[in-house]
Order: structure tokens, then sequence, then C-alpha cells
């Protein structure tokens, strides 16, 4: 046996209304996926506008994709890193005081590869409170990092981060927990 990807279907699966994915496609591509450091406020507003539930003080730097706004959930005083990917098939909730670094991925979908028609495997991302995503690191689909919780520069997250742990690595492994000086 081996993979036809001929047969592939998303099957139910609907990112949203086509008039309103396309159109939030060209502001995500003008805007938000662009080298001009718009500002943050008026990216804020456009998220809320097509459905996100955006924080106070959400800084959003440049050359940042989001798939579908109306499956995100950001809180208060959250960074968004430039180039980050928030790649969110599936909803994606990230609480307070999160640190997204550059080139951050955050992947809801992935393929079932024993599958021949290679179908659709989604999960929901939950960032909580004070998590800190290194640069390019990923976080996969159904993954939960507890509160406090770090995933180091260039580390894939594969299965949820317990809260204060901070974790590195393909894939991620506990290294030690995490302690604020005072």
């Amino acid at each position: 046996m081996t993979s036809d990807l001929s047969k592939f279907q998303v099957g139910e699966y609907k990112g949203g209304p086509a008039g309103k994915t396309m159109l939030w496609y060209i502001i995500n591509s003008s805007i938000f996926d662009s080298r001009i450091p718009w500002p943050y406020s008026f990216k804020r507003w456009l998220l809320r506008l097509f459905g996100a539930r955006i924080g106070k003080h959400v800084i959003i730097k440049t050359k940042v994709r989001i798939k579908y706004p109306w499956r995100l959930t950001i809180g208060d005083h959250c960074w968004i890193g430039e180039s980050c990917w928030i790649d969110n098939l599936a909803q994606v909730n990230i609480g307070n005081n999160v640190a997204l670094s550059q080139g951050a991925m955050l992947l809801t979908g992935n393929h079932d590869y024993t599958d021949v028609s290679f179908p659709y495997r989604l999960g929901d991302i939950v960032l909580e409170d004070g998590v800190w995503i290194g640069a390019r690191s990923v976080v996969c689909p159904g993954v939960t990092c507890r509160s406090q919780s770090i995933l180091t520069v260039n580390s894939v997250a594969t299965r949820s981060l317990e809260p204060y742990g901070i974790y590195s690595g393909n894939p991620a492994n506990f290294v030690r927990t995490r302690k604020f000086k005072r």
C-alpha cells in the first residue's frame, strides 16, 4: 500500500465563509504578513473585526501569518514576534502574558499518514498564562502548554508541557523547572 494524494479531500472541514476567508487572506498578506510596521492598535482592531478575541496591549510584530482570526483568542499583554505563523485550522487559545518569539509556529493541523488519502488531523492549541514559545519553535496539534512553561529555541512540542516546565529538543523533553527571581 502507498500514499495516494489524488484521493485527498478536506471532508467536512470548512475554514469559514468563502467571502470572509478571501477578504481575510488579502488583509493578512497586506497588513500582518508585511514588512511595514503597522500600528499594533490597528492590527488588534482588524483581528477583532474578523472575530478574534484580543486582550489589552497585545503586540503583533511584522511578517506574522494568522490563518483564521475567528479561531483565535489572545489574552492581555502578549507578544507575537516577527515571522510567527498561527496556522489555526482549529482553535488557538493564548492566555495572558504569553510570548511567541520570532518564527514560532502554532500548527493545529496535520495529516493522518496511516491513511492512503492523507486526511486532516486537527487539534486545538492552548497556551496558558505566562508561556514562552522560543524562536523557531513549533507547537503541534492538540498540545497544551501549561502555565509558565517554556519551549526553548528550535524545539518541537508534540505533547503537552507541564506548568513551570522548561522543554527543549525535537521532540521536546523536560529539562528543568522554571524559577523566578524576586
